[in-house]
């Protein structure tokens, strides 16, 4: 979403995709590792003016949640870190509420405290302004998932502490869209919406179906998956699972795919062919 704000948009995704999916590791790769390599596949795909192209895009604007841990979570030691983690996820089999005790909702937006979430009350919010000083932080943030890449701490302009992947609080997201009388489009991988990061093996909890009142969910059919090299969507996992020269193969040919739903997309905006595809929310898989 970042790359669409962007003066070049097409050509910072198609970066993005190459270097993500050409991207190798060590055999047994570090945190640090992987966080350097994703900061500067970051800088690659947005280039030296990217930051400044999305703070001051006018047409576009971007808000970044990102997950500001709390308490022992914040600690620099990796022990109090997980069990701040295991803490968290406990807590949260009893309420998606009790995350407000381990993490603070962070949204860094181009409206700052105009923006139209941040009087969220399902979970602690804090609202920061989006500057071309912590926007590459801030992206850095809302990706780096706990085991796999380093916290962002101290991002600038908010407030002292580790920032982790926005998905802690908000995995696919259980709020109010704010769409007023308009639609949004939710472009997603899976047509199962799940709240929180923490909720992933929770078959019970579930979004409230009314914040996607106006949500126009739009995924790849069960179909196009099955029909894509070992019947999945690529993943991190693979980079375990399959050996180097495979998996390139593998995530290059599912790119190539990929162009065909941007095909058809672009017919049922033009001539409204595929909507007859088109189901309620509530009938989507779960």
């Amino acid at each position: 979403m970042c790359c669409l704000a962007t003066a070049d948009p097409v050509g910072a995704i198609e970066r993005l995709a190459k270097h993500y999916s050409e991207e190798t590791y060590s055999a047994r790769p570090t945190t640090r590792e992987i966080t350097e390599k994703a900061e500067a596949m970051l800088y690659a795909a947005l280039g030296p003016t990217g930051a400044k192209e999305i703070v001051r895009n006018k047409n576009i604007l971007t808000t970044i949640v990102a997950a500001r841990s709390l308490g022992i979570g914040s600690s620099p030691n990796k022990g109090l870190q997980a069990a701040a983690l295991v803490a968290a996820a406990f807590a949260n089999i009893l309420s998606r509420r009790e995350l407000s005790l381990f993490f603070e909702r962070t949204l860094f937006s181009s409206l700052g405290d105009r923006s139209p979430w941040s009087d969220a009350s399902d979970l602690r919010t804090a609202s920061v302004q989006l500057t071309e000083e912590n926007v590459m932080q801030a992206i850095m943030a809302t990706g780096s998932i706990p085991y796999v890449l380093e916290g962002v701490r101290n991002i600038p302009g908010a407030s002292q502490g580790l920032y982790w992947d926005g998905g802690m609080t908000d995995y696919h997201f259980d709020m109010d869209f704010h769409a007023g009388d308009g639609l949004v489009l939710y472009p997603h991988f899976s047509s199962a919406v799940i709240p929180g990061w923490f909720d992933k093996r929770l078959p019970w909890r579930r979004v409230h179906e009314q914040n996607f009142d106006r949500v126009v969910l739009v995924t790849p059919s069960p179909e196009f998956v099955q029909s894509l090299p070992f019947g999945k969507i690529p993943d991190r996992q693979d980079f375990q699972a399959l050996e180097e020269r495979e998996r390139i193969a593998y995530w290059r040919e599912v790119l190539r795919a990929s162009e065909r739903l941007a095909e058809d997309f672009a017919r049922l905006v033009e001539d409204g062919h595929g909507l007859d595809r088109i189901r309620p929310f509530s009938e989507r898989v779960r």
